[in-house]
């Protein structure tokens, strides 16, 4: 699909729309300082469950006041939907929670920077679009900045990078499948009733299938969760609610407002006030590979969205 807007536009609603990216990508960089806090208070996953829970109500609740409906998906498709959900919201968060529990906040920040990319490359290899030249090298140059963080992890070697941010990529590439499959759903001319109703089902069944995990297979008794100061849960909600639910609706409509492209180049802020709030907030010792891991990523997102944006008020591809 092709959203167009004028570059030239300077509408107070265009302009409340790039405020509101910005400040989602700063939200988005909080809280992988606050995920990093959250698993040393208290268990990954039941944080991890919480904070899901927290993104299904809240979304339940948009869709309930905006008088939308549940996608009634059937068979098959229900099927794929199900595995998209489990993908995008239960393997993700296992995996990342867990991740959270070995590497810093700093790192993990740098690697979801190739968020992005493995959905571009999960494109590529699923619906035979080629890459061009430019995605290629932006793809080459964010990656050897990525490369750079987890070699040079007190915990890793050359050899054997630290198991923290290979956990990360694996949250990532969870995640990343996860949109594929919607994608083809999509292609398949598969409808639901809109974006924030299908962000309701896929945080539904996360989150159902998180609760199942601490139930039957937790480390920690499920009665612990009551125990959780009022603090814990202000910033379970805050992540959940705040970040996850409104976080996603935020980006999906200034996709839909400015394009694809120009609103993916707010993602390169994302790895930069990550670092930032790991450093300031958690006290996490910085060295010099992870600026120039900072400035690659830059560099690399902004050659991957080179193409995507057409200047001198021409449209935006999206």
């Amino acid at each position: 699909m092709t959203e167009g807007v004028a570059e030239g536009e300077t509408s107070p609603a265009l302009w409340g729309m790039h405020l509101a990216l910005m400040a989602t990508m700063v939200i988005w960089a909080l809280n992988v300082t606050l995920i990093k806090w959250l698993v040393t208070v208290m268990d990954a996953m039941q944080s991890a469950t919480l904070r899901m829970g927290f993104a299904a109500l809240t979304l339940l609740v948009l869709v309930c006041l905006s008088r939308q409906r549940l996608p009634l998906f059937r068979g098959r498709v229900l099927l794929l939907a199900c595995c998209s959900a489990l993908l995008m919201v239960y393997a993700n968060q296992l995996l990342f929670v867990s991740a959270m529990t070995r590497t810093t906040a700093s790192n993990a920040a740098l690697l979801l920077a190739l968020n992005p990319l493995f959905n571009g490359v999960m494109e590529a290899l699923f619906f035979r679009k080629r890459l061009r030249p430019h995605y290629l090298l932006g793809l080459a140059v964010t990656l050897s900045g990525v490369c750079l963080v987890v070699f040079n992890n007190s915990q890793a070697s050359w050899g054997a990078p630290a198991l923290g941010d290979l956990l990360v990529l694996g949250s990532m590439l969870a995640f990343a499948l996860g949109v594929a499959i919607l994608q083809f759903l999509s292609q398949r001319n598969v409808e639901h009733p809109g974006q924030v109703s299908l962000n309701t089902f896929i945080y539904t069944v996360g989150s159902l299938a998180l609760l199942l995990h601490i139930s039957l297979v937790g480390d920690t008794p499920v009665s612990a969760i009551a125990e959780q100061p009022g603090q814990v849960w202000l910033i379970l909600a805050f992540s959940g609610a705040g970040v996850t639910a409104l976080g996603a609706i935020a980006w999906g409509r200034g996709v839909a407002t400015i394009g694809a492209g120009r609103a993916a180049v707010y993602m390169s802020w994302v790895p930069v006030l990550g670092v930032a709030f790991g450093a300031l907030v958690l006290k996490e010792p910085l060295t010099v590979w992870h600026f120039i891991a900072m400035l690659a990523v830059i560099l690399g997102t902004a050659l991957c969205n080179l193409g995507s944006i057409r200047l001198r008020g021409r449209t935006v591809a999206g």
